[in-house]
């Protein structure tokens, strides 16, 4: 499958769950992928394959964007990327100058914790990238005691919110500054 080819895409956070399967979902679609997070790198590169480069958070974002542009922490010659998918504003804004116009940014919200999502797609907008956030909830993770079930009867999983994150950075394409519960049905009366 080649749905990406020819993007660009980093992603800042789990290098497990969400993540990772974001990740994985560009990789095999033909993008070519910085996964920016802590944990089992050479786990995750074994996973991700060599269209993917794992890398430390912190050293991706430290001071204020690529830590060392077209090295092992930096993006890629020309530092533009399509789409960025981060677990907040505050790691999703040092990207802010590499990201393309007519990109695209997908954030993680964790209910109940707000997200200005409006207030940073309107700063974009003039640049036409469009900036929207998945809010799971009731995903079953590893480790997880089992939250209660949402009127669907099952837990979510990360492959479901990585699909719902795609669908907001390649096709809503006249979306921006929408949340789009992941929830089964669970944050609806």
């Amino acid at each position: 499958m080649t749905r990406y080819a020819g993007t660009r895409a980093v992603v800042i956070g789990q290098d497990t769950g969400i993540g990772l399967a974001i990740a994985k979902r560009l990789v095999e679609g033909g993008a070519e992928v910085v996964l920016a997070a802590d944990g089992d790198a050479e786990r995750t590169r074994t996973e991700l394959g060599s269209a993917a480069r794992v890398v430390a958070a912190d050293a991706l974002v430290a001071g204020g964007g690529p830590a060392d542009h077209g090295g092992a922490a930096g993006l890629w010659p020309g530092d533009q990327v399509e789409f960025v998918f981060a677990d907040a504003v505050a790691t999703a804004r040092p990207l802010l100058p590499y990201v393309a116009d007519g990109g695209a940014i997908v954030l993680t919200a964790a209910s109940p914790a707000p997200v200005p999502v409006g207030a940073l797609a309107a700063e974009l907008a003039a640049r036409g990238i469009r900036v929207n956030a998945v809010d799971p909830g009731c995903i079953d993770e590893p480790g997880d005691d089992g939250p209660p079930l949402p009127p669907l009867g099952r837990l979510g999983s990360a492959e479901e919110v990585a699909r719902a994150a795609l669908f907001l950075a390649t096709e809503a394409t006249f979306t921006t500054g929408a949340r789009l519960a992941v929830d089964g049905g669970l944050g609806r009366p």
